[in-house]
């Protein structure tokens, strides 16, 4: 049975420039980036960790733009999202798209970010899906560019093995509606993710999503999105489908499922924060919570939970405890590979060396070795 990505092994970017110091402003780009965050961390909807996604808001460098989808590449193992909304540009002298910054100018594509600088960045990334959404206006010579040709943007964004889907509005008023807070495309984004589809499926999958998104826009005379995907990854669940939701009896075993996994993610989330600000103590009751509300199934998240907590344990001179924490997570990391379960190995190792345990170290700093060399062959 179809899933949705694990949180604790997904990252989300989210980019957007809402103000120009030479091309009209989009102020609903930052209503945009506000609103999808909190949608996805929502665990009605996905729960991604607050962590995990990242927000970036008028990037004045490409830099800026750039170096959170490397982190987030690099971050994640499972699914990757990225999005952008803001002017998309055409350089005067090639059809290349360009995604705008602060001090972009129109037909100047240096004053912007090559799209293909940020495929290059999400064809890198670990992440075994990799989604693209992308809330591009056109304006000027580029609308014009444009005009007749709704498909090319879907076309040119394509990214190997990925799903990439497109607003393509052609000017200002179809992108930023007078008088509403999102843009056309993200509004109706972010309905379908808060209120679900009727009659649809448990799971909204990217497929799924595309055609809601195209019949709610079409049904307003606004631009139709487009899309490209290889690999079925339009069969990726990207949301839970909160129309079924609100209609059904109380949940069964995958639905207590996926609420103890919600509980987990938003368990870590509130002890990181409470770390963050300096209310270590509180932390520590936040996180024994989350790992006692572990479900059968529970891998990722969970690992992250034991990292944390053994860190708080061993900073507070509980390092027993620490150990105890740590040794279960090792017998995890025996199934699960990935940097958490790495991590798991090195700290764990750390700590029994400190505690005058060296055999043990070595045995499990030796599993760590062997973690790493199996990813390697799976990935050849």
């Amino acid at each position: 049975m179809a899933a949705l990505p694990d949180p604790a092994a997904s990252r989300a970017v989210l980019l957007g420039t809402a103000s120009y110091h030479h091309l009209d402003g989009l102020p609903a780009v930052e209503a945009n980036l506000q609103d999808l965050a909190g949608t996805l961390a929502d665990a009605t909807v996905w729960g991604l960790p607050a962590p995990h996604c990242e927000v970036v808001l008028d990037p004045p460098s490409a830099a800026a733009m750039l170096d959170p989808v490397h982190r987030a590449g690099e971050q994640a193992t499972d699914t990757l999202v990225i999005y952008y909304a803001g002017h998309g540009m055409r350089d005067a002298e090639s059809a290349d798209l360009y995604l705008s910054l602060v001090g972009s100018r129109e037909s100047v594509g240096y004053t912007a970010v090559a799209y293909q600088h940020l495929r290059g960045a999400i064809r890198a990334a670990r992440a075994r899906r990799k989604v693209v959404v992308l809330d591009c206006c056109f304006s000027g010579r580029a609308a014009r560019t444009l005009a007749g040709r709704s498909e090319v943007l879907a076309a040119q964004a394509a990214v190997d093995g990925a799903y990439v889907l497109t607003a393509s509005p052609r000017d200002r008023v179809a992108l930023a509606p007078d008088g509403e807070r999102h843009t056309a495309f993200t509004g109706e984004l972010l309905g379908i993710l808060r209120r679900g589809i009727t009659d649809g499926p448990e799971l909204i999958d990217l497929d799924t999503l595309y055609r809601a998104l195209e019949e709610r826009l079409r049904a307003k005379n606004r631009p139709l999105p487009q899309r490209s995907q290889e690999n079925a990854v339009g069969r990726l669940p990207l949301a839970r489908n909160r129309a079924l939701a609100q209609r059904r009896a109380p949940a069964g075993p995958v639905l207590d499922a996926e609420v103890r996994a919600a509980m987990v993610a938003s368990g870590l989330s509130l002890a990181r924060m409470l770390r963050a600000t300096g209310h270590s103590r509180d932390a520590l009751p936040v996180l024994r919570l989350a790992l006692r509300e572990r479900g059968p199934d529970s891998k990722g998240g969970l690992l992250a939970v034991q990292l944390e907590l053994s860190e708080l344990l061993a900073e507070t001179g509980q390092t027993k405890e620490a150990i105890e924490v740590l040794e279960q997570a090792f017998q995890q990391a025996h199934q699960v590979y990935g940097p958490e379960a790495l991590l798991v190995c090195r700290r764990l190792a750390d700590l029994l060396q400190e505690s005058g345990n060296h055999i043990q170290a070595c045995e499990v700093l030796k599993h760590a070795l062997d973690l790493a060399e199996t990813a390697q062959r799976s990935r050849l």
